[in-house]
């Protein structure tokens, strides 16, 4: 490789799907800079579930799919990718590797390391290992991950509470630094209020409830009907909005008639134009049973909105109680629809809580910051490849 060439990096991700994991690897290719040679290795996405593919390559990602990777444990597939990864590895001999979400980081770890590349970096962008399976198979799943993390160099996690759940299991111990999660933000102050609820045909005066996200069951949409139906006795002039696609589409459509909340609940599918989307927001809401860093939250706080979240993963890394949003007990409808409606009931309470929100986003969360530290770590991790190699 000519000194020109940059240094070669690969970044395998499960899947290019609307969510963090994506954002935070198109972000990183996208802005690496000619001193970092890197592809991004991704497998494919699920028709419901919204592609990032598109917008990563306009943005200067170079995007190469990988035959056979996607979400579902599926062997054959999972063979077929596992030796694609090592086939390319040994062809391209990248100097590191980063792998993001579980399939991928498995995957491409052990090809990684079979194929000799000398730094191999995995990303927890969540608390996989809890509160997404059943007992049996977090166990499964926490057992593999010990196993691969003898084959891995460094630990990224992307809050302080999932480096927190890390080294309580085992996981990294010494070899995690925290980098939270980075995004692009200054679109989202210059949205224009109107447009979505001309959509809807809600007037201006209409406050407006939305929650932004992947339709997947560990997201507790059927938590955010339950406040809903709570918020709207005390507010019947308040409507919903449920951003968004995913497996649940048809269920929670069904859910919403069965409630008969079809005139006051409405669904968008997935939005190209957030910053409008969160302009018309009044507030937002995050009801996970589980996360690692929400990035609805912090878009929302970036676009000065108020936000209410369950008190789960990472984020109370976001919400500080009362400084810049409310957070509230998991699975407890109650106290929600009360956080929501106490926002709605004190305007100044409300717009106060927007303003730390937008200062907390652009601070803590901002792309810039995210990747400058990403460079960091890396150059020491291959600098420390380097002197390894050359003491034999």
């Amino acid at each position: 490789m000519s000194p020109t060439a940059g240094i070669k990096v690969a970044r395998v991700i499960t899947r290019l799907n609307v969510g963090g994991p994506a954002r935070h690897v198109t972000i990183l290719s996208s802005r690496a800079g000619p001193e970092w040679n890197g592809v991004l290795l991704a497998g494919e996405t699920d028709a419901r579930e919204g592609s990032l593919l598109e917008e990563a390559r306009a943005a200067g990602s170079k995007v190469i799919t990988v035959p056979g990777l996607k979400r579902p444990v599926r062997p054959a597939a999972d063979l077929r990718a596992f030796w694609w990864l090592l086939g390319y590895f040994r062809r391209e001999r990248p100097e590191l590797v980063a792998t993001h979400t579980a399939k991928a980081g498995a995957l491409g770890r052990l090809a990684a390391y079979l194929a000799g590349v000398p730094v191999r970096v995995h990303t927890f962008h969540g608390h996989v290992l809890e509160g997404y399976f059943s007992g049996p198979k977090s166990w499964f799943y926490l057992f593999v991950e010990r196993l691969l993390g003898r084959l891995t160099t460094h630990f990224v996690a992307i809050s302080p509470e999932i480096a927190e759940d890390l080294n309580r299991m085992g996981i990294g111990r010494g070899r995690t630094t925290i980098v939270r999660l980075g995004l692009e933000l200054d679109h989202l102050k210059q949205g224009q209020r109107g447009t979505l609820r001309a959509e809807l045909g809600l007037p201006a005066s209409a406050p407006l409830v939305g929650i932004v996200g992947r339709l997947v069951p560990i997201k507790a949409h059927g938590l955010f009907l339950d406040a809903a139906s709570l918020v709207g006795e005390q507010h019947p002039e308040a409507h919903f909005v449920i951003v968004g696609d995913g497996e649940l589409w048809d269920e929670l459509h069904a859910e919403v008639a069965w409630r008969q909340l079809e005139p006051r609940v409405h669904f968008t599918g997935w939005r190209h134009d957030l910053p409008e989307v969160y302009a018309d927001l009044d507030v937002v809401v995050c009801c996970s049973r589980n996360e690692g860093t929400p990035v609805c939250l912090i878009e929302a706080g970036a676009a000065g909105k108020r936000v209410v979240g369950t008190s789960v993963g990472g984020v109370p890394d976001i919400i500080s109680q009362g400084v810049n949003g409310f957070l509230v007990p998991s699975g407890d409808a109650t106290a929600l629809a009360g956080a929501v409606s106490g926002l709605l009931d004190d305007p100044d309470l409300a717009q106060a809580l927007g303003e730390a929100g937008s200062r907390s986003a652009f601070e803590q969360h901002g792309a810039a910051r995210m990747v400058s530290e990403l460079r960091q770590l890396y150059q020491s991790l291959l600098t420390g490849a380097k002197l390894r190699m050359a003491a034999g």
